[in-house]
């Protein structure tokens, strides 16, 4: 039927780069030790395509859902660690490789604004929702909502707590040897 009394018009396309501030913010997350990894829904082509863009290490490919499902847990863990980008992911791959990387001690924090990411997020150590665009669901299953969608913040909040962290040891470390020096007395 679509042979017949059409006519090509010509194609449309739509694209939605990666803000400089996240590219930044990527660069930063590398520099303080923190491994991103992208995990999406989208097609692998797409998915490859905006991870070059954010610097994500080699992305010259990504690991489809379909792989994944062919991967023992046992393999998904040396896949979780290798592959920067999971592309055609379901919720059950994504709490898979949540749950494979923090097999191998890994701190995982996740991401996500859809019911499909609430899985993973509750089973993160620190699970992010989305607030502006972020469903009911990936919000309470969040252990934090992220009021202006940005990961940018992500990134300052990790650095505040690695500062006060910091702090903290400092503080110990300076109080320890300055108030535990003096001998007790009246103790026989």
């Amino acid at each position: 039927d679509l042979l017949d009394g059409m006519i090509f018009a010509g194609i449309f396309g739509l694209i939605d780069p990666p803000l400089e501030e996240a590219i930044q913010a990527v660069e930063k997350c590398k520099k303080a030790g923190i491994v991103v990894k992208m995990i999406t829904g989208d097609h692998a082509v797409t998915a490859v395509a905006i991870a070059r863009q954010l610097g994500l290490g080699d992305s010259a490919s990504a690991l489809a859902g379909a792989e994944l499902d062919r991967a023992s847990d046992e393999a998904l863990v040396t896949l979780a660690q290798r592959a920067g980008v999971f592309a055609r992911t379901s919720p059950e791959h994504k709490l898979r490789i949540v749950r494979a990387l923090q097999s191998t001690g890994a701190v995982v924090g996740m991401t996500g604004d859809g019911v499909n990411d609430a899985p993973a997020l509750k089973q993160a150590d620190v699970g992010v929702a989305m607030g502006r665009k972020g469903t009911e669901a990936a919000k309470e299953a969040s252990d934090m909502v992220l009021l202006d969608d940005n990961f940018v913040s992500i990134v300052a909040a990790v650095h505040e707590g690695r500062t006060g962290y910091d702090n903290i040891r400092k503080v110990i470390s300076w109080t320890i040897p300055t108030n535990g020096g003096e001998a007790p007395t009246g103790i026989v």
